[in-house]
């Protein structure tokens, strides 16, 4: 193939496609990124405190659900829960974006069960001297979490959380398979205007690559910070 006329058939796309790329796949992208790892935080931390309770059961339950998501293909769990919830919530049938929504369930429910094992291991890195100090001073269990254990834990958290967002962005891609407005669907898009599939795969590339180089940027500004004030 001609390297001329394959720059100039990817200048040409990007003058007349960028917001179909930028305006519309990069933005639900990072949407989909963030409420993955936002709410996926959020369960896994109630998964974490799950699996270190004194309740065997609920230690089985969590762990047998984290090590399932953690165990099986991405793409299996979203053509699961896109089929499967459906069917369990009859009224996601009548909403525009079921798709959409069950995508991103499948993102957050992925995401926790990483952030989960992410957030435990922040918690136990804490020394548990101080776990014994605060409660010889008459502390509860609770507030020795929130007030002794959480604060040092997140500093080794934080940065780990970073590089799950990073992932989940790629993972992303996985959602145009149900064509839900990701920057993949945004290739198959122009692709299917213009059959120009290379072309569109390298400003696809570059764009993720794009992204990813800065929010690894931004990453590693962020962990100088945090290694600054510990």
């Amino acid at each position: 193939m001609d390297l001329g006329i394959m720059a100039k058939n990817i200048v040409d796309i990007i003058a007349k496609y960028w917001k179909v790329f930028l305006v519309e796949g990069v933005s639900n992208t990072l949407v989909l990124s963030f409420i993955a790892v936002f709410f996926g935080t959020v369960i896994g931390a109630l998964f974490a405190l799950g699996k270190m309770s004194p309740v065997k059961p609920l230690q089985w339950i969590i762990t047998a659900v984290v090590e399932a998501t953690r165990g099986t293909p991405m793409l299996l769990q979203l053509y699961l829960y896109v089929f499967l919830l459906p069917s369990m919530i009859p009224s996601l049938n009548d909403i525009k974006n079921a798709d959409w929504i069950c995508v991103a369930v499948a993102l957050v429910l992925n995401s926790a069960a990483y952030t989960s094992e992410i957030i435990r291991s922040g918690i136990e890195a804490v020394d548990k001297g101080q776990t014994e100090a605060s409660r010889s001073l008459g502390l509860g269990k609770v507030t020795t979490m929130t007030s002794i254990v959480l604060p040092q834990a997140i500093k080794n958290i934080l940065p780990a959380l970073g590089n799950e967002f990073i992932t989940v962005v790629k993972e992303t891609s996985l959602a145009s398979t149900f064509f839900i407005g990701d920057l993949m669907t945004s290739y198959l898009k122009v692709k299917g205007i213009n059959y120009l599939t290379m072309e569109c795969l390298i400003i696809t590339g570059a764009i993720y690559f794009i992204l990813n180089f800065i929010l690894s940027k931004i990453l590693v500004v962020f962990e100088r910070r945090m290694k600054a004030r510990a």
